[in-house]
């Protein structure tokens, strides 16, 4: 290697200090979707345009007001960035799941939640990428509704549940086959569903 040129090496990216940097500098980028027909390219107002080798990005609400923040691993810069979501608060249900059939946190459901006329669709596979993984509960935005009408969900043994007024700003568990939510509060145990064979 000729450190002339600023070549290294590493056995771990892990332990690459801040002077290295293997993205070559390209910047991250970070888009904001606009009524589901564009995007804004967002990434210098939100800080998030960093050179530090990006290789993955999570949604996590991290402080529990129902807006996700942004969770990037990067080689180079710092290994883990944390972008608090500011943008201004809105309704929201994040849903949790408990499988009795199934297996016990549901991973694969599909669900339907159901606004007024809108439709949002959502299926929990927990996303896994470089070095994380996201949480296995699925978030809705909900814009300014106070309720879910109907929330259909299609869980992976086959049965499809329907519930319906579910109250919005909140952080439900879902078990297969019962139709009572549980709400959860931060920082208080809950009742997980064990599932059978």
């Amino acid at each position: 290697m000729d450190d002339d040129l600023g070549e290294f090496w590493s056995g771990s990216a892990w332990k690459i200090s801040d002077k290295n940097n293997l993205s070559g500098y390209e910047r991250n980028r970070t888009y904001l979707n606009v009524g589901g027909r564009n995007f804004l390219d967002i990434s210098h107002l939100t800080g998030a345009d960093s050179d530090g080798d990006g290789r993955c990005v999570l949604p996590a609400d991290l402080n529990h007001d129902g807006r996700q923040e942004l969770i990037v691993r990067q080689v180079g810069g710092g290994s883990l960035r944390v972008f608090e979501n500011q943008f201004p608060q809105r309704s929201w249900l994040r849903v949790s799941l408990s499988g009795t059939k199934s297996n016990r946190l549901g991973i694969g459901a599909r669900l339907v939640a159901h606004i007024g006329n809108r439709r949002i669709v959502r299926e929990l596979y927990p996303v896994n990428s470089y070095r994380s993984q996201a949480p296995a509960a699925v978030h809705f935005g909900l814009s300014d509704a106070g309720k879910v009408d109907a929330l259909t969900i299609l869980w992976p043994s086959g049965r499809e549940q329907r519930l319906e007024n579910l109250l919005s700003n909140r952080h439900i568990i879902i078990r297969e086959g019962d139709n009572d939510v549980q709400a959860i509060t931060p920082g208080q145990p809950i009742k997980v569903a064990k599932s059978t064979p």
